[in-house]
């Protein structure tokens, strides 16, 4: 019950917050101040209005927000959101626009299970829908699913991206972003022994952890630092009494939150010292940066404490994946069988999760794969997020990432037996 009483104190400090800034914000709001030309109240109102809505948004799911693309019509095309699989812990859901002939390109774009959800990738799924028929999995907040529904480790992730990539078939176009980069490059190496012709034509690795040794960060150092003894204490509490899946041992996405503003605690601090002075001087808005960065930024999700440790000792501590010695359920996926996918890696210069040299390392694995169908850019003064969101994506690393798949949109023949799902594509 310790665990469990931690979560809850967790949680009762999150609305505890929500509380105070609700409270200050109507206090500080009274007609009756209007009398009394101090500018406290105003500033008691709008440190309120930041701080209710800043820990609110902690336990809500972001919508994607995407109403419409413009097609070559010039006409605005409606988007709606289905599920075509449904799992447990993620779905694979499709962005469908309405009254548009069929793009060529199918993109699978496959989204981090890290303490955000996938709507992080947002604007991402925004600059690749006009040009492409897009799926990304959705994966489920661990808090919400009942322990009856049973564990959910690195190895079940990497049969969920397989089943998927089964499902959309072989003319896919595969994009990992952030952490799912080493376990999209195994899933891609299990479909290589298992069934070669179910493979997608590319695989993009957007900055992820392939081998973290390669470049240190503060991310990897403390993966070594802290045992997984230490980790699990510190760590992993069991569900309250609150949600759906009340017992079930998670990584709490607060705590993760915690971990990533701490990383930068100036930026975000003075983020939110500017965003209540303009609010209490009237220059605020409800849709203005500071509040579309923080509504997805503060809006975390609880990982499965297996998953969360699995990660952790196997990829960042014993480096599986860089060793080329990661096994699935007994079985060793052997990245060198990757013979038949143009794989490309994106970095950026600027990097302090997933530093430049991590996710390069993934080519030197790929020692089936002719040079041919290789491919790496490192892009300038480009952060974490740059390298999937912002300018640098747009204009410079959606461009060629696009040239990168249609120069590998065909290939040749290829060996084994295509799967059920792959051939109903």
């Amino acid at each position: 019950m310790k665990q469990m009483a931690t979560y809850d104190l967790m949680e009762t400090v999150r609305n505890t917050n929500e509380w105070l800034g609700a409270s200050a914000r109507a206090m500080g709001s009274y007609p009756v101040w209007g009398m009394v030309p101090n500018p406290m109240f105003k500033m008691m109102s709008a440190w309120g209005r930041v701080t209710e809505r800043s820990f609110a948004r902690m336990v809500i799911k972001p919508d994607w927000g995407i109403r419409t693309v413009v097609a070559e019509d010039g006409r605005d095309h409606l988007v709606e959101t289905t599920v075509e699989v449904t799992r447990p812990f993620g779905d694979l859901i499709r962005f469908n626009v309405h009254g548009r002939p069929e793009k060529p390109r199918r993109i699978l774009l496959v989204a981090p299970m890290s303490g955000h959800y996938a709507t992080l990738l947002r604007s991402t799924v925004a600059s690749l829908l006009p040009d492409s028929e897009l799926w990304v999995t959705d994966w489920h907040n661990a808090r919400d699913i009942p322990v009856s529904e049973g564990k959910f480790d690195i190895e079940d992730y990497t049969r969920y991206l397989v089943d998927f990539m089964k499902h959309l078939g072989p003319d896919t176009h595969v994009v990992a972003v952030c952490q799912p980069v080493p376990l999209a490059l195994v899933a891609t190496a299990l479909l290589a022994a298992e069934e070669p012709r179910a493979q997608p034509l590319t695989l993009t690795l957007i900055g992820g952890p392939v081998d973290p040794d390669a470049a240190p960060t503060e991310v990897t150092d403390f993966g070594r630092r802290i045992t997984m003894g230490q980790l699990e204490h510190l760590a992993i509490q069991r569900v309250g009494f609150k949600y759906e899946g009340v017992g079930r041992l998670v990584y709490p996405g607060l705590l993760q939150l915690a971990s990533f503003i701490s990383m930068n605690l100036d930026r975000h601090a003075e983020a939110f010292a500017d965003k209540i002075t303009a609010a209490a001087r009237g220059e605020d808005s409800e849709r203005d940066r500071h509040n579309r960065f923080y509504d997805e930024y503060l809006a975390v999700m609880d990982m499965t404490a297996e998953f969360y440790l699995s990660t952790v000792e196997r990829i960042f501590k014993n480096r599986e994946i860089a060793t080329n010695s990661f096994t699935v359920e007994g079985r060793h996926a052997d990245i060198g069988a990757i013979t038949d996918v143009a794989v490309k890696i994106v970095e950026g210069t600027k990097d302090d999760i997933s530093a430049p040299g991590q996710c390069l390392a993934a080519l030197d694995l790929l020692t089936g794969l002719d040079d041919s169908k290789k491919a790496s850019h490192l892009e300038p003064g480009a952060g974490h997020y740059g390298i999937f969101a912002g300018t640098s994506w747009r204009n410079n690393i959606r461009p060629l990432v696009f040239d990168f798949m249609d120069s590998h949109s065909t290939r040749g023949p290829r060996s084994g037996k295509l799967s059920v799902a792959a051939s109903n594509s």
